[in-house]
């Protein structure tokens, strides 16, 4: 039986160690629209301007007048910046994107580091689609993840690709795993992230699930 759900929507709050709502707030009908493309716009803003920063989670609270967004990356510093500064730019961006209804909002920006980057499947996916659009062999890319994952505690993970692996002429998956990922109970601990990657074939299908706990 194949994966049809989400691994992280599966789980919502269903334990200690399940993943969280990355937006907490509440609207009604006719601002629940406007509110929800600002947190995608916000959400696409810093993902492209923090790229280097190794983002893992962008998740926004709002209340009546503060909008509060939490950072959670591996290298805070880049966010940071000297004194504050980049903080600053940031804050004054995002201003920038919001919508005459909440132009009066104050933002609070609140930098979480993330401290080990083999536990977070959306790293290890954006490392491996960054190897592979450089046109590394894919095995190799795949299996040094796999490796450096494991080697950090994790109980398991599986990688899958699908595309026109490594240029071939027809599409197909690939499934790489090593140690238990049990996708069907609830109470396991599982990260996952999906990217694609442009390759000069195509596009590469890249998942990643993670069993921390």
């Amino acid at each position: 039986m194949g994966q049809k759900v989400n691994p992280l929507s599966f789980r919502l709050k269903t334990s200690a160690n399940a993943p969280d709502w990355n937006s907490s707030w509440y609207a009604d009908k006719k601002k629940y629209p406007i509110l929800l493309m600002e947190d995608k716009r916000i959400r696409e803003f810093v993902q492209t301007k923090l790229a280097s920063a190794g983002v893992v989670t962008i998740r926004i609270e709002r209340s009546a007048k503060k909008i509060k967004i939490i950072l959670v990356v591996s290298r805070p510093g880049l966010v940071i910046g000297r004194g504050g500064k980049e903080l600053e730019t940031l804050k004054k961006d995002i201003q920038k994107l919001l919508t005459k209804s909440s132009a009066k909002i104050s933002i609070d920006i609140q930098v979480e580091e993330f401290r080990n980057v083999d536990f977070s499947a959306k790293l290890v996916a954006e490392k491996i689609s960054f190897q592979l659009a450089k046109r590394m062999p894919y095995r190799r890319a795949v299996l040094s993840a796999i490796e450096k994952t494991m080697n950090a505690g994790a109980k398991g993970i599986k990688v899958v690709l699908s595309g026109r692996i490594n240029g071939a002429e027809i599409s197909r998956r690939e499934k790489f795993s090593q140690g238990t990922v049990p996708l069907s109970t609830i109470k396991s601990h599982i990260d996952y992230f999906e990217t694609p990657c442009l390759t000069r074939s195509g596009y590469i299908g890249i998942k990643v699930y993670l069993c921390l706990a």
